[in-house]
């Protein structure tokens, strides 16, 4: 019976996990159809190019059918341009439910001034009011510290390390939830540019093809080829640094909320040995 809570836990973070790979199922394809659709309806509109025909050069000025002549690697990088921006929004939101309900830093010191005046209880209430996956490592070693207190048969030593072991235990199965999708997130910061290279160099091969046709040098259509080309260039790199910002953003706010736990896990085990040497 002992072991039931856990398995209880791990069903849960089982459960959110499916959970999070159903929705990266979902979400990459539904965002490369909407940027196809952005593609081929709003940037490929005809009234953004000469005669009102999308076959005819972009108005002079109109990035956005200067952008559909970038061809069919532009809606593939908008769509992952899109990927980044909901996977983030999406950690944002779980990172913020792992926070809790107030501030992390005013959390941490309240639990340290309880824990300085040896109120667990007072500590475990701070944590039922704060709530998320940080209160719930830090609540799991405080109840670990109430079932060492009347521990018989161990040591102050053996008791410090079957608390640590406990918050190391409830760590392990709430934190990785907050690192997935990140790795969508850092696959576009490679796959972004890679793909806004291949578009380019399929565009420059069109071009110098086109130019070797025509018979006679046209400068025009050579330099129009070119700067269609680098659209996905830039559409690339703009996709890789937005998922880079985005990446190292929400890698700093998980580590924030690990060093929380680490401060407050220690916190726990100084008290339990300072009060029972």
């Amino acid at each position: 019976m002992a072991n039931a809570p856990k398995a209880t836990t791990v069903t849960k973070e089982g459960s959110s996990s499916s959970a999070s790979n159903a929705f990266a199922m979902l979400v990459i394809p539904i965002c490369i159809i909407i940027g196809v659709i952005l593609y081929k309806f709003v940037l490929g509109d005809a009234s953004n190019f000469v005669d009102n025909d999308s076959a005819n050069q972009p108005l002079p000025g109109n990035y956005a059918a200067m952008a559909y002549k970038g061809g069919p690697i532009v809606p593939v990088l908008m769509g992952m341009l899109l990927m980044v921006f909901v996977f983030s929004v999406e950690r944002f939101i779980v990172i913020s439910k792992a926070t809790g309900s107030g501030s992390l830093d005013a959390f941490i010191k309240k639990i340290q001034t309880y824990l300085a005046s040896s109120n667990i209880e007072g500590a475990m209430v701070e944590c039922d009011k704060q709530k998320g996956s940080v209160a719930n490592v830090i609540k799991s070693g405080l109840k670990k510290y109430r079932e060492m207190e009347v521990e018989v048969n161990m040591d102050t030593d053996q008791k410090c390390l079957a608390i640590q072991k406990d918050i190391e235990e409830a760590t392990t199965l709430e934190m990785p939830m907050l690192e997935q999708n990140l790795t969508v997130i850092a696959t576009l910061v490679s796959v972004g540019t890679l793909t806004g290279l291949l578009g380019t160099v399929t565009g420059m091969i069109k071009a110098f093809g086109g130019l070797a046709t025509s018979g006679a040098p046209d400068q025009a259509a050579l330099a129009n080829g070119i700067s269609e080309a680098l659209i996905n260039t830039a559409t690339g790199i703009a996709t890789s640094t937005v998922a880079i910002i985005m990446y190292n953003i929400l890698t700093s706010k998980i580590d924030k909320l690990t060093y929380a736990i680490d401060e407050a896990g220690f916190s726990i085990i100084q008290t339990y040995a300072s009060t029972h040497k």
